[in-house]
């Protein structure tokens, strides 16, 4: 199993960053993937980005050149750096991460970019 506990979220205006956490409760290099899925109102849960174990990153079109995901293998913490915010990234965010095969998800993490 896998406990996953997301922080970060906040009200920024648009055009401001924030930086999310996302903490495990195993060792980060025992997970084969961490990602970062969001939901906003009325929408279904989507992609944002993810990393895997060997560190390579995926993005999401939408937010490619202003998000980086990055772990800290000492801390088991995996972060999503989010520049350049827009009203449109208003959600919540979720961490998620695949071990043995199987999805263990965190509560999530509400961000709003206020216009």
């Amino acid at each position: 199993q896998v406990q996953l506990v997301e922080s970060g979220g906040a009200l920024v205006q648009a055009g401001g960053s924030l930086r999310l956490s996302c903490a495990t409760s195993r060792s980060i290099r025992s997970i084969n993937a961490m990602g970062w899925y969001r939901r906003a109102p009325g929408k279904q849960r989507e992609f944002v980005a993810t990393i895997t174990s060997g560190g390579t990153t995926n993005y999401a079109d939408s937010v490619e050149g202003r998000f980086t995901i990055s772990r800290d293998d000492a801390m088991n913490t995996v972060y999503l750096q989010m520049n350049s915010l827009k009203p449109e990234d208003s959600a919540v965010y979720y961490c998620r991460a695949i071990f043995q095969f199987t999805s263990y998800w965190g509560q999530g993490t509400q961000v709003t970019v206020s216009s």
